[in-house]
């Protein structure tokens, strides 16, 4: 694994929680479904899962805030809501990696995935919080 497999990981287990009724945190950050990943890799995943769900309420504050008024937060795609939820952690509490990186790991986890239809609005959503958040 590296760093991308790592947040690729994160997305999965943010999905992961998101779907199964936002109660399992413990269950959640255990990637016991991961194979192959050294202690570095996981930590790096589960620091990125953990913050993300540990800050979740500014976090989904923040993407309602950037929504655009037809849009509804309960009907975003999940996949894209995990993206955003990690990238936004990220952004937020990672200031040593830098926000284009940021971005970019989202926009091709978001390919890998399957939601490419959604990298404009990841994207869009991502720009915003980025420059309002890192002056």
């Amino acid at each position: 694994m590296n760093r991308h497999d790592s947040r690729l990981a994160a997305v999965q287990g943010m999905y992961s929680w998101d779907l199964n009724g936002q109660n399992d945190v413990a269950a959640a950050i255990s990637f016991n479904w991961l194979e192959n990943a050294s202690d570095e890799d996981l930590v790096f995943a589960r620091h990125i899962l953990g913050g993300s769900l540990e800050n979740i309420e500014q976090i989904d504050s923040l993407v309602k805030s950037h929504l655009a008024p037809n849009w509804v937060f309960s009907r975003l795609n999940k996949v894209a809501l995990a993206i955003l939820r990690i990238s936004i952690f990220s952004i937020l509490y990672q200031k040593e990696i830098e926000s284009p990186i940021i971005i970019d790991e989202a926009l091709e986890i978001a390919k890998s995935l399957g939601v490419e239809d959604n990298c404009k609005f990841i994207n869009g959503v991502l720009d915003k919080i980025s420059k309002e958040t890192r002056k």
